[in-house]
């Protein structure tokens, strides 16, 4: 019965896609202002929630990778799914540090679950070539179910914080649950049962992915940007809100808190990025990496000089401004750098290696997160913020490597021309 209702694996793709990033969108908008008026946390504390996250990434990112490679990507996606709903149950209904730090554990223990393994699913199910034009669409059409979650947040939460959260914590449970009755998996061949529950596999399976990065010295230069974005983005998004908070009087729009305020902020970030990434789409060859990495290094400027300006800005108006413009860069950044190390990967490690460039994501947030943190306590958040930004800008010097071997690449597979006699 349950494979009379499997459909096309495109569809799923847009399916779990947009229904995951409208509920995640509803707890996302109030997350930030939920832990800093309603839980209280102080900016250190914000750090560490963060921290605890990628702590469990960062931990359980290549094992969870690994299963998915060697038992099944599909159950892999859908337990994820059910782990982060639950995650976010957790912290909508307890508002005190202690379990917020617990439920940040689980949901980045369930995220690490689709992480890697969402890519080589869809991948192996309709091909690289159109996978990587599909990461790109998705990311556009994304938009939409973003403005659509906007929308439910805007009407349930105007004078409740929390409820936003509660709501978009049930939705992702029930999206894992719709996926168990509706996403095929037939371009996976999992490990045979008798070669299962063998540890020997997995760390083979592993250790054919870092091999893979090995000898690809574009993917090794690709790491070091991955660390860079890790390591500058944890305290943007744990403390932006916090310095909009503490720098200027933010409106009332209408209800008796400020979710309105940053819906609206969202609204139009998401309705802007509709227009960009679809310029983006249309313009970007994705099965060109030296054209992504060009692009990449035009994304990585524009975003640390954006963030800067944010930190910096005496007057609301630019600070929103900038802001927006993070959220702009960072939207186009992601799909991008996911078709960039995605290509021409071997199918076996293929979870592994998208699993891994998580994991150093991980590793640089990890790093950075308590620092920040504690320069944001001991002396101002605007401070934090901007060292934050210059965090990034190393990233830009192994963008440029990465394209200089590609170039090399290219010239040297080119056929030589024979002399004219």
């Amino acid at each position: 019965m349950l494979r009379k209702l499997q459909l096309d694996a495109t569809r799923v793709y847009l399916f779990m896609e947009m229904a995951v990033g409208m509920f995640l969108c509803m707890v996302f908008v109030t997350n930030s202002l939920y832990e800093v008026t309603v839980a209280g946390l102080t900016p250190l504390q914000l750090v560490l929630v963060g921290t605890t996250l990628e702590i469990s990434a960062f931990m359980f990112e290549v094992p969870t990778g690994i299963v998915a490679d060697v038992y099944s990507r599909r159950l892999s996606i859908i337990v994820g799914y059910v782990l982060m709903g639950v995650g976010f149950l957790i912290e909508g209904f307890f508002p005190t540090f202690g379990l917020i730090v617990l439920a940040q554990a689980i949901w980045g223990l369930g995220y690490t679950f689709t992480s890697g393994a969402k890519q080589a699913w869809i991948t192996d199910e309709i091909g690289e070539a159109n996978a990587n034009k599909l990461f790109l669409q998705t990311a556009r059409l994304g938009a939409y179910a973003w403005l659509f979650g906007l929308g439910a947040t805007l009407l349930i939460g105007a004078n409740n914080a929390a409820f936003p959260i509660r709501v978009g914590a049930i939705g992702i449970v029930m999206t894992g649950i719709v996926l168990a009755l509706i996403m095929p998996e037939t371009g996976f061949h999992p490990t045979p049962q008798e070669d299962r529950n063998t540890w020997q596999h997995m760390w083979h399976v592993f250790n054919q992915g870092v091999s893979a990065v090995r000898v690809h010295p574009r993917l090794s230069n690709i790491v070091f940007i991955g660390l860079c974005y890790g390591l500058y983005s944890e305290g943007f998004d744990r403390l932006s809100v916090k310095l909009l908070l503490d720098n200027f009087h933010l409106p009332v729009l209408f209800g008796s808190s400020q979710v309105p305020f940053f819906v609206m902020l969202e609204v139009i970030g998401t309705v802007l990025s509709i227009f960009v990434v679809r310029f983006v789409e249309k313009r970007l060859d994705t099965s060109s990496p030296l054209a992504i990495g060009r692009a990449m290094l035009l994304v990585t400027s524009l975003i640390t000089v954006s963030m800067l300006s944010f930190a910096l800005s005496p007057i609301l108006a630019l600070a929103v401004v900038s802001m927006i413009a993070v959220g702009l860069l960072r939207g186009v950044s992601g799909p991008m750098q996911t078709a960039w190390i995605n290509q021409k990967l071997d199918s076996r490690v293929r979870a592994t290696i998208h699993s891994m460039f998580g994991q150093v994501d991980a590793i640089g947030q990890v790093t950075s997160g308590p620092v920040i943190g504690l320069i944001a306590n001991l002396f101002s958040v605007k401070l934090a913020v901007s060292i934050s930004s210059l965090l990034l800008s190393p990233a830009l010097l192994f963008i440029q490597r990465a394209n200089r071997i590609q170039t090399s690449e290219i010239e040297a597979h080119e056929p030589v021309s024979q002399p004219v006699v």
